[in-house]
């Protein structure tokens, strides 16, 4: 029986480096944000390698779609779908998502914040992904009845064969150890971006410990107008981490990060 899991990230987490994890399983296969021809397309942004990008994927959202809810590519048994949740526009299609198991990979929104910032300076709220992520984990979370996993790219981090097997049991697939170190170098699975995202992914082998200390966000943050507190800060606050007694209520992300 094979399982699609679509990631629902947003940018400057380890969302690649999740990718290599999986890909390093013999029985997964992997794609990488495939919605964001598609997004570069349909919002006119001017990402780095944009012409690159559209000459090399699929922009036509309902294509895409469909090989997302389609046989898992090259026979595998798990099909694991990096996201991008800015990619997933209003008014796209979105009932292909009832074909896949939906998850959520979540990071401190300030250190996200300012690891955006270093490359794409001064981001909007919609640019960080955090209330598209949120908005879709309460879409699923009522669709289906059943609270979505969330994993915290810092207990990722912190405990990669814990974090991953916890992960893994929630999903419904047994855990490998091949998920927590991985070859260097680049993937044919890469999009077509990586050459302007990918140099840290590409020089690791596996996960490395998080960064510790404070993160000061390095300029007038006025563009973010919704702060991540009313979104997604909950995910990140470390009293609701596994273990944790902070004060999580029922059914937000940070009451149900389980890794």
């Amino acid at each position: 029986m094979s399982i699609r899991l679509a990631m629902w990230s947003g940018p400057r987490n380890i969302s690649t480096a999740m990718m290599r994890s999986w890909e390093n399983r013999a029985d997964t296969v992997v794609v990488d944000e495939p919605f964001y021809a598609h997004y570069l397309v349909q919002t006119g942004v001017d990402h780095p390698g944009r012409d690159t990008i559209l000459a090399a994927h699929d922009a036509d959202a309902g294509r895409v779609a469909g090989m997302l809810a389609g046989p898992v590519l090259s026979g595998k048994e798990i099909f694991y779908q990096k996201h991008m949740a800015h990619h997933l526009l209003d008014g796209m299609d979105r009932e292909w998502l009832a074909s896949v198991t939906n998850c959520f990979l979540v990071r401190d929104p300030r250190a996200m914040v300012a690891s955006l910032h270093a490359r794409t300076p001064n981001p909007s709220i919609e640019d960080t992904g955090l209330p598209q992520q949120r908005a879709l984990f309460d879409e699923v979370r009522e669709r289906t009845g059943d609270v979505p996993p969330v994993l915290d790219s810092h207990d990722v981090l912190s405990d990669p064969r814990g974090a991953l097997g916890r992960f893994c049991s929630a999903v419904g697939v047994d855990f490998d150890e091949a998920m927590l170190t991985w070859p260097a170098g680049p993937r044919a699975s890469d999009g077509a971006w990586s050459p302007w995202w990918y140099d840290s992914v590409e020089a690791s082998t596996g996960f490395s410990p998080p960064r510790t200390g404070g993160v000061d966000l390095p300029w007038n943050s006025s563009r973010l107008s919704r702060p991540a507190a009313s979104t997604t800060s909950t995910c990140t606050d470390t009293g609701c981490r596994p273990g944790g007694t902070g004060p999580c209520s029922k059914g937000s992300m940070n009451a149900t990060a389980i890794c």
